[in-house]
């Protein structure tokens, strides 16, 4: 009677790898249980003559030997929820004892004493203690005196604690001051020292909490300009003035980690040496290596590109395209590790277009087409250009990004080769230029279409320097699929150069316009950079910055060292500059 009618489901976590020598967990009921949620408390089945179990066994046995038998109960007393508050409690001394060495016990003891602090855990245990006294006592007057015996130890913790948060105030205070120090990217002077300690003391007079005026401090060291901006002090004169070893270190982490410098930039900066050449250059190295140069392919890549943000782009059909909301994450995860790997190890930047390599999920390979990848996690594929991809021309972020909501626009595509990696400006359109259609009418290619609407005399002055771009590209659909053989990719650029598809298009900016694309990426770093637009008394820096390049296989921290050695990084014009 009590199965009828039901079903039994066991759910379990399997060993994709060791198959049959493995292990697997199992949860059996009425309902289906999710595999994130069969613990370590579910139930271990193994084969019956496994490794596996041999291995299990072993392990219960050696824990046994180790752990006394209570610490396999989860509640070794009743708990009755009225009257007891749980409460955290110790009992690792066979821990200690027999597993850890002198240095892992004392890091036990202080995270354990954090815990106690930061929960205050005597105070609430004295209030624990008496609620629970005073209803075990209720009814039984017997019991006080085997209760009140321990009630002055219980107060005398309490008391020892609140001491201790009094005696540990100064800290905190000492704490803000410190990270308002980092936070600000200069030691405190003394009148900005005085001014956040008179804030927090005015708050205590207020009679404000010691934790709610140590948060408002903090608030108000966070909304400060100094935090907000990155000031620095200008020259009288009309000279540019070298800018200070503490600036220097803001503009250098600003530029590679979008954030503060961390501890040893400080220390450099603080010190003084930070003004000389090779130890500018060291630390630039170092900080290339660091994985917060993430930072600076989201914050500068993509957004040079037009890509950042793309991952919550929500600009496609979803009747047309439903599984783009499920792909634009790993879409732009391929775009951030590509640029991410560069930066940490040096590779040239010749690789944007000509890379034979990327970075790609099961998900994303198999929206490529590229068997043989499994499992979420992310790893470098090789020899990618023989599936049709390599460099940012082949990522899908960047043909999704350039297309429509229903479909392809190599009038997108051409323009933002033209524009963005080209570093070329077209002229403003004509009035009353006609808008295409969302939908690619029966009977037309989005190529035959963008060719009609180019025919338009007042359109193909531009349409001609960009659209050969786009059908070049029109390989990949409007999600950066690639499309089955056949679609016309051959196509005229503006010079009469005859090129076909992505090894076309790529080919000829690699080699015909190689220096165009260099110079542009040199731009779009220096500006980064600078935090400015790139001038014309700029060019001779970018002049240098493409020589050095050039006579060292184009490799980024060449670029990156050419424009934090440079004056333009080094250095801030007067307050009586006059701009030429």
């Amino acid at each position: 009677g009590l199965a009828s009618g039901r079903t039994l489901i066991v759910s379990g976590v399997l060993d994709r790898q060791a198959g049959q020598d493995g292990t697997v967990r199992l949860e059996a009921g009425l309902n289906r249980v999710e595999p994130s949620a069969i613990g370590v408390a579910s139930p271990i089945v193994t084969g019956e003559s496994s490794q596996a179990r041999l291995r299990v066994l072993k392990a219960f046995a050696d824990f046994r030997e180790l752990f006394p038998p209570q610490l396999c109960y989860e509640r070794i007393v009743p708990v009755d929820e009225v009257v007891t508050l749980t409460l955290f409690y110790r009992q690792d001394e066979a821990l200690q004892r027999l597993m850890l060495d002198e240095k892992q016990t004392a890091e036990l003891n202080r995270m354990w004493d954090e815990l106690l602090y930061i929960a205050q855990e005597p105070l609430r245990y004295e209030v624990a203690f008496e609620q629970i006294r005073e209803f075990a006592t209720q009814d039984r007057p017997d019991l006080v005196k085997v209760w009140d015996p321990l009630k002055p130890q219980v107060i005398a913790r309490a008391d020892a604690f609140r001491k201790r948060l009094l005696d540990t105030e100064p800290a905190h205070l000492s704490a803000v001051l410190e990270l308002a120090s980092r936070a600000w990217r200069s030691p405190l002077t003394d009148d900005q020292r005085a001014g956040l300690s008179q804030f927090y003391r005015n708050l205590r007079t207020a009679e404000m909490s010691h934790e709610d005026a140590i948060r408002l401090t903090l608030a108000r060291a966070l909304t400060s300009p100094a935090f907000l901006y990155r000031r620095e002090v200008q020259s009288h004169g009309s000279q540019p003035q070298p800018v200070t070893d503490l600036e220097l270190a803001s503009r250098l982490s600003f530029f590679l980690w979008s954030s503060i410098p961390d501890a040893e930039l400080r220390r450099i900066a603080e010190s003084g040496g930070l003004m000389d050449d090779t130890a500018l250059a060291e630390q630039t190295r170092r900080m290339l290596k660091d994985p917060r140069t993430r930072r600076l392919a989201i914050q500068f890549a993509c957004q040079w590109l037009h890509l950042r943000g793309f991952d919550r782009d929500d600009n496609k059909n979803e009747k047309l395209y439903p599984e783009f909301a499920a792909l634009r994450g790993e879409m732009y995860e391929e775009t951030v590790r590509f640029f991410e790997d560069m930066f940490q190890n040096n590779g040239s930047i010749l690789d944007v277009l000509d890379a034979n390599h990327t970075f790609l999920n099961e998900t994303l390979a198999k929206h490529y087409g590229i068997g043989g990848i499994d499992g979420p996690q992310w790893r470098r594929v090789d020899s990618i250009r023989s599936h049709a991809r390599g460099g940012i021309l082949g990522m899908a972020s960047l043909l999704a990004s350039q297309s429509g909501a229903s479909r392809t626009s190599p009038i997108l595509r051409g323009n933002w080769v033209y524009e963005t990696l080209l570093g070329e400006r077209l002229p403003r359109p004509p009035a009353n230029v006609p808008q295409l259609p969302d939908d690619v009418p029966e009977g037309l290619t989005a190529r035959q279409l963008i060719e009609k609407h180019s025919s338009v005399a007042a359109c193909a002055k531009c349409h001609v320097k960009i659209d050969p771009f786009g059908f070049a590209l029109e390989q990949y659909d409007a999600i950066g699929r690639l499309r089955p053989a056949g679609v016309d990719t051959r196509t005229t650029l503006e010079d009469g150069t005859k090129i076909d598809g992505i090894d076309g298009l790529r080919e000829y900016l690699l080699t015909t316009r190689r220096n165009d694309v260099v110079r542009q990426f040199c731009r779009k770093l220096l500006g980064f950079a600078l935090g400015r637009e790139v001038q014309l008394s700029d060019e001779p820096l970018l002049d240098r910055m493409m020589n050095s390049l050039g006579s060292n296989d184009y490799r980024f921290s060449i670029a990156v060292e050419e424009i934090v050695l440079s004056d333009q990084f080094r250095k801030i014009r007067g307050e009586n500059h006059v701009q030429q």
